[in-house]
């Protein structure tokens, strides 16, 4: 494979889905040899890509703003100074300024631009940039489909479907934490001990169906006085009078000794591993459902909704857990059989970080290939935008 330049471009590299996607890509570029640069207007990740070998060059775009639009003269400049094989995108303020910018770049000279869908974002004009890429890579069969059904201008031969990946390396199959973070664990939450924790991971809002879990802990207790309810995840501010609400509802309910906070965790991998069993209930469907796949990883079961990318990543782990959507009897009924005869998914690296790496790659290289071909397929650029 010919020695790539790749740049990739989102709004910051603070922390997120799309920012771990692209330090990953950032460093398997580097190790397979390729030149990597990332554009973005910064963030605590910075120090990171370029110690693991990127480069980073700042420029404010991330604003969703008409002032963005003074970023694409900047962005033109840079791109006809660094000569880049591709262009990836990987949100939308961004796509439109590389996009706008490649547009006046003679075709001979102009890189390869891909896109990656991350969101099933609201359907709109501005949304549609995601879809303009010469490739638009798909991070699941949920965004696939989105793509499909509200963009059918996007040609069925340019959408890729990459999952996303986790390395295993980091969720190992029966991890457990070390014995100073167990102590701490311990003296921080001993209402667990001797208890089945049933853990429902999130950030506090709404969408996440916390009060659906309330009420299956509350129902379940009758029967199995030895759960534990274990609500893990913080609050923004601006829901904190939600996190408020959910106190009180857990109090009024007679579950105050039942269900506990743990607040915002940054060691989610740890905190996992001393769940019993796992819920993911939220009622809007997720792209790909990156903690599920973490907890099925590390061994422990998860029970949800058969919606988005959550329920692709059980029927393939953990088929056992699949619940029909919003179907709080079956819910039910599923948990209580867990309960009396529990099951763990089997060891396994399902959806690893090596595939979707592996894959992006031969995208990447492939579409530089189509770039220095005379039959280029320029079909991203439409003919009344190539006389602009």
């Amino acid at each position: 494979m010919s020695r790539l330049t790749v740049v990739q471009i989102l709004p910051a590299l603070d922390a997120g889905g799309v920012e771990r996607g692209t330090l990953e890509m950032a460093a398997a570029l580097v190790a397979a040899g390729h030149r990597s640069i990332v554009i973005s207007s910064g963030g605590r990740l910075v120090a990171q890509l370029e110690r693991e070998g990127s480069e980073h060059i700042t420029l404010p775009v991330q604003r969703k703003s008409i002032a963005s639009l003074l970023q694409v003269r900047p962005l033109r400049r840079l791109i006809e100074e660094i000569k880049p094989d591709i262009i990836h995108a990987r949100s939308r303020v961004p796509a439109w300024i590389a996009w706008l910018a490649l547009r006046k770049i003679p075709e001979a000279a102009r890189p390869r631009f891909i896109t990656t869908v991350h969101g099933l974002y609201s359907v709109s004009p501005y949304s549609a940039i995601m879809t303009r890429g010469d490739k638009v890579i798909a991070i699941s069969e949920t965004v696939r489909d989105y793509i499909r059904k509200n963009y059918p201008q996007c040609p069925e031969e340019r959408i890729v479907l990459i999952s996303e990946g986790i390395d295993p390396a980091d969720f190992p199959y029966a991890y457990q934490p070390s014995t100073a973070w167990l102590a701490q664990w311990r003296a921080d939450f001993p209402e667990l001990a001797g208890k089945t924790v049933l853990a429902l991971p999130g950030r506090l809002t709404r969408l996440k169906g916390h009060a659906t879990f309330i009420q299956l802990i509350k129902t379940l207790s009758a029967s199995h006085p030895d759960i534990h309810g274990l609500v893990i995840g913080g609050a923004e501010a601006r829901k904190a009078a939600y996190a408020e609400e959910l106190r009180a509802l857990v109090a009024a309910e007679g579950l105050a000794d039942r269900i506990s906070f743990t607040g915002h965790r940054d060691d989610m991998r740890e905190v996992l591993s001393q769940c019993d069993l796992i819920f993911s209930l939220s009622t809007k469907p997720e792209t790909f459902g990156r903690t599920v796949l973490e907890a099925i990883l590390l061994g422990k079961p998860v029970i949800g909704w058969d919606i988005g990318g959550v329920g692709e990543i059980l029927r393939k782990c953990y088929p056992q857990g699949v619940t029909r959507n919003s179907n709080e009897a079956e819910l039910l009924k599923t948990c209580a059989h867990w309960l009396e005869t529990p099951t763990q998914p089997a060891p396994g690296a399902a959806f690893p970080l090596d595939a979707m790496v592996a894959q992006t790659l031969r995208l990447y290289a492939g579409s530089a290939r189509d770039a220095a071909s005379p039959a280029r397929d320029n079909s991203a650029i439409t003919p009344e935008e190539k006389q602009k």
